[in-house]
């Protein structure tokens, strides 16, 4: 099969889905590989280190898309990446479709095979090409929520972790799966006061057990949000339904029960994220404030440490890529009834049911045969 490994075009995008050493193994089961020039730079990867395990350079993203039989990325395609995928194409990607509409339509109407990083499960139920990311953005989302709470990125002038004789920072943490855990685990390590969040009680009990002394769990509700919003000076957003979009848990009245300068990093943005005044924002532009209270909206957050992403994402990919090119999609799903879940799209068909339900669509279900 010809994999193909476009350059990713969305701004502030630094990495690559596929690192020499992926190049190599797919080589070992008779593959070959089209990889933009420049692909990797972004990830500390020359082209000198791809050639060198035999993958074949191209020079530019058209020759890739035109001849690769599966198209192999780490973000969604943009407008001009939908209008060079071919009918019948495999694009296997994170894709996020729930929170864009003008996506969906437009990769369906492609009638190519798009498979989604975020909705593949393991024989566990879990999501293991979702967790390495989810892991950076939960670390970023302390650093980062860290940074704007100084003055004059315009929070409140709070050191996350205090001093002895001035009390730390509080932070509330919406979600206890993998993006909250890391957050929470940070933060408290810095020393922050932590508050998580989650309507799962079995991981609560979990998270009381493994977590430092200064996290407290609690259930989540309206009522509980409303009440630690008022002391939070960091909210993280940490909410995930898989393949669906957000639920909206901070609404737009709830800000004025916040402090001024305190931050919302809502790192569920690419699914809608679940504060309502949510929008995408960009590395260069990062923040944007309503009603007092900064929000940081970053929708590819792991992209600003490519290096550390590229070698996180492609240690979890790469057996599934190898799977999809050995065996074409259909085999493979057959194989693996877990990669099925990860078809979202199929021949111009939405057969992800989340996704149909966001924006009222056709579903039709996929049965691997």
């Amino acid at each position: 099969m010809i994999i193909g490994v476009p350059k990713e075009i969305k701004p502030d995008e630094y990495r690559v889905a596929v690192v020499p050493a992926g190049v190599e193994q797919l080589k070992q089961h008779g593959h070959r590989i089209l990889i933009e020039q420049g692909s990797g730079v972004g990830s500390g990867i020359i082209d000198r280190d791809y050639e060198s395990y035999g993958a074949e350079l191209v020079s530019t993203a058209a020759d890739v898309w035109a001849e690769a039989d599966l198209i192999c990325k780490v973000k969604e395609p943009l407008p001009p990446e939908i209008k060079m995928t071919k009918d019948g194409q495999t694009v296997f990607t994170y894709f996020h479709f729930a929170a864009d509409r003008a996506l969906t339509e437009g990769v369906r109407d492609t009638g190519c095979v798009a498979i989604a990083y975020e909705t593949i499960e393991d024989q566990h139920k879990r999501l293991p090409l979702l967790a390495p990311m989810s892991e950076v953005a939960g670390k970023m989302s302390v650093q980062e929520g860290a940074k704007y709470l100084e003055k004059p990125m315009e929070g409140r002038g709070i050191l996350l972790g205090g001093i002895p004789g001035v009390e730390p920072a509080n932070v509330l943490v919406l979600g206890g799966g993998i993006v909250g855990t890391c957050a929470a685990r940070l933060a408290a390590g810095l020393g922050a006061n932590v508050v998580i969040m989650d309507i799962d009680l079995y991981r609560l009990r979990y998270l009381d057990e493994v977590m430092p002394a200064n996290v407290t769990t609690v259930f989540s509700s309206d009522e509980a949000i409303r009440r630690h919003l008022k002391t939070a000076d960091l909210v993280i957003g940490a909410v995930l339904i898989p393949g669906a979009r957000c639920p909206n848990l901070i609404r737009r009245d709830y800000l004025s029960l916040m402090q001024a300068g305190s931050v919302i990093v809502d790192v569920g943005v690419d699914q809608g994220g679940c504060c309502e005044t949510t929008r995408p924002t960009t590395h260069k532009e990062p923040t944007y404030v309503i009603d007092g209270v900064v929000h940081y909206c970053v929708a590819n957050m792991p992209g600003a440490v490519g290096r550390t992403s590229t070698f996180g994402l492609t240690n979890a990919t790469i057996p599934y890529l190898v799977k999809l090119a050995d065996l074409g999609y259909e085999k493979a799903c057959v194989a693996d009834p877990g990669l099925a879940m990860g078809i979202n799209m199929l021949h111009g068909k939405i057969t992800n049911q989340p996704v149909a339900e966001a924006f009222d669509l056709p579903f039709e279900p996929y049965s691997p045969k």
